[in-house]
């Protein structure tokens, strides 16, 4: 890719724009990089080793935290190191990559969404079928195909982009290498490239919304149950999944759904800040750790922590 351009490095301006306040910003984002690591590691260790939470649930939350962990590292350690570096530069091949990574764990955590709304659906109302339709083979397959999918997209959208010839700005206005404002800089007619870009857009981001309608027969379904503390638990559930769907679908739909090839960097910036730093922060927030069984089950891990520490 890299013979067939004149560009060999692309320029991240960033938050340069923000001058002084970049090190705040720093201390800001270092903050939210912190916390989305330990919440998502903290997940991620409860479930592994507590058995009670070995459901197909569960399961989901886990495989979507640890590609949420990823999704991070690919995006905020660079952006960190730029609000504090003047050389802000970045090799073709290396935006090419890191264009790649995202988009894969992007488009992974957008289909494991769309999964875990399918498994509430059959959870709640067909909680007979429930053992048969979420199998541990049906769930590993359903991950496999949510990772392989996400990655297969996310190649096809990348090759898109970097096949176009760059040969004259090489300034992307962003804090990293998304598909907006590095193909705006291809020398080069980009009307078929966007448009088969915008179509995996909308099958990614409109066919999982397809198990968000379901809610609809999920409400209906949890006005039956009789027991108001299991009307609680259940909407305590879905309420946690849909915040997290709406902020992540909401933000990623405006930013690749738009039907104007126009650009905005701030405005889109501000929004692209939301997915990457706002929504890995709010799934081990709001959809786990609120969580009572979560909840107990840190604590379980905790007591043993300090009962090993005791012994030493």
């Amino acid at each position: 890719m890299a013979n067939s351009s004149r560009v060999t490095e692309f320029l991240l301006l960033g938050f340069s724009s923000f001058g002084e306040l970049q090190p705040v910003l720093f201390v800001l984002f270092l903050g939210l990089y912190l916390i989305i690591l330990s919440g998502n590691f903290t997940i991620i260790s409860v479930i592994r080793l507590d058995r009670s939470l070995h459901t197909p649930m569960y399961f989901f939350l886990c495989v979507l935290s640890t590609s949420e962990v990823f999704y991070t590292i690919v995006i905020l350690p660079k952006m960190l190191i730029n609000l504090l570096s003047v050389l802000r530069t970045l090799s073709f091949i290396s935006c090419a990559t890191q264009m790649f990574f995202f988009l894969g764990f992007a488009v992974t955590n957008c289909l494991l969404l769309g999964v875990m709304g399918y498994d509430r659906y059959t959870a709640i109302c067909q909680p007979l079928r429930y053992p048969v339709l979420m199998s541990w083979r049906v769930c590993a397959q359903l991950a496999a195909t949510c990772i392989v999918s996400g990655f297969l997209i996310s190649l096809v959208a990348t090759t898109l982009v970097f096949s176009l010839p760059f040969c004259g700005s090489n300034r992307v206005n962003h804090y990293f290498c998304d598909i907006s404002p590095v193909i705006r800089l291809a020398c080069a007619e980009t009307y078929i490239n966007k448009l088969v870009i915008f179509i995996c857009g909308v099958l990614v981001l409109v066919v999982p919304l397809i198990f968000i309608i379901s809610y609809g027969f999920i409400v209906r379904t949890i006005l039956k149950i009789p027991s108001a503390d299991g009307k609680r638990k259940a909407f305590s559930t879905c309420a946690s999944h849909l915040i997290v769907v709406i902020v992540h679908y909401g933000c990623a739909s405006s930013v690749y759904l738009r039907p104007s090839v126009k650009y905005s960097s701030d405005k889109e910036r501000l929004v692209t800040v939301t997915y990457t730093i706002i929504t890995p922060l709010l799934n081990p927030m709001v959809y786990s750790l609120r969580n009572k069984d979560v909840q107990l089950a840190i604590r379980k891990m905790i007591g043993k922590t300090a009962v090993s520490l005791k012994t030493l």
